[in-house]
C-alpha cells in the first residue's frame, strides 16, 4: 500500500512520529489504519486520496496546541505528493475533518463518503476491545502529561461525552457495523471511572 509513496516522504512521517510525546499517535496508530485501508480500499472512491489523508493527519502532533490539523493539511501540500489536485485536496480536507470528527459540508459525495470512512477508520480506537481501549486510555493521558488530574479528567470527559452524546458515532456502515456497539460501551465505561 506504500509503495507510491516518495521514501523521502515516508522518512520525514517516520521522524515526526517518533517523537517523544507521542504514545498513541506514533506509527503504530497510521499502520493500524492502513491495515483498515487495505480491508475497504475496493469500497472507496480515491483510494490513494485517503491514504495520504491518513499518513498525514497527525504529521503534525503538539498535545498542548490547538492547530495540529491545519498544519498537518499544510505538510501535506508542502510535500508536494504525487496525487491529482482535487485528491490532494479532499485529502487535506479529510485531515481538517479531523478537528472535531465531523462529515464537513462542503465536499463532494464521492469524496464525502471516502471521508467518512477515513474518519471512521480513525475513531476504530473506540470500538476496540476493552483491554487495548485501557492501553489507549493510558496512552492519551502520558499524552497530556502535562496536564494536573482535576483538569485532564474534567477536559478528557468533555472530549468523550461529545462522542457519546452523537447519534451515531460513526458515518459509514463499515464504521458502524464494525466499531458502535463496543465503543458504546467503552465510553460508558470510560466515563463512568472519569465521573466517578
Amino acid at each position: 500500500m506504500l509503495e507510491p509513496v516518495p521514501e523521502d516522504v515516508l522518512q520525514d512521517l517516520h521522524r515526526r512520529h517518533a517523537e517523544p510525546q507521542r504514545h498513541y499517535h506514533d506509527w503504530s496508530h497510521i499502520e493500524a489504519l492502513l491495515g483498515h485501508l487495505d480491508g475497504i480500499a475496493s469500497q472507496l472512491h480515491d483510494p490513494q486520496a485517503v491514504q495520504y489523508a491518513i499518513l498525514f493527519h497527525d504529521a503534525v502532533y503538539d498535545p498542548r496546541a490547538k492547530d495540529n490539523e491545519r498544519r498537518s493539511a499544510e505538510l501535506l501540500i508542502t510535500a508536494a505528493p504525487p496525487l491529482p489536485r482535487r485528491s490532494l485536496a479532499n485529502a487535506c480536507r479529510m485531515i481538517e475533518a479531523t478537528e472535531g470528527h465531523f462529515l464537513p459540508d462542503d465536499l463532494e459525495d464521492e469524496a464525502r463518503d471516502d471521508c467518512a470512512h477515513f474518519l471512521d477508520m480513525d475513531l476504530g480506537i473506540l470500538g476496540a476491545s476493552p483491554q487495548r481501549f485501557a492501553i489507549y486510555e493510558d496512552q492519551i493521558r502520558r499524552e497530556y502529561a502535562h496536564v494536573p488530574d482535576d483538569a485532564f479528567r474534567e477536559g478528557r470527559g468533555q472530549v468523550l461525552r461529545h462522542f457519546a452524546e452523537r447519534e451515531t458515532l460513526y458515518f459509514s456502515e463499515w464504521g458502524k457495523d464494525r466499531f458502535e456497539e463496543q465503543a458504546r460501551s467503552n465510553l460508558a465505561r470510560s466515563l463512568a471511572a472519569l465521573e466517578g
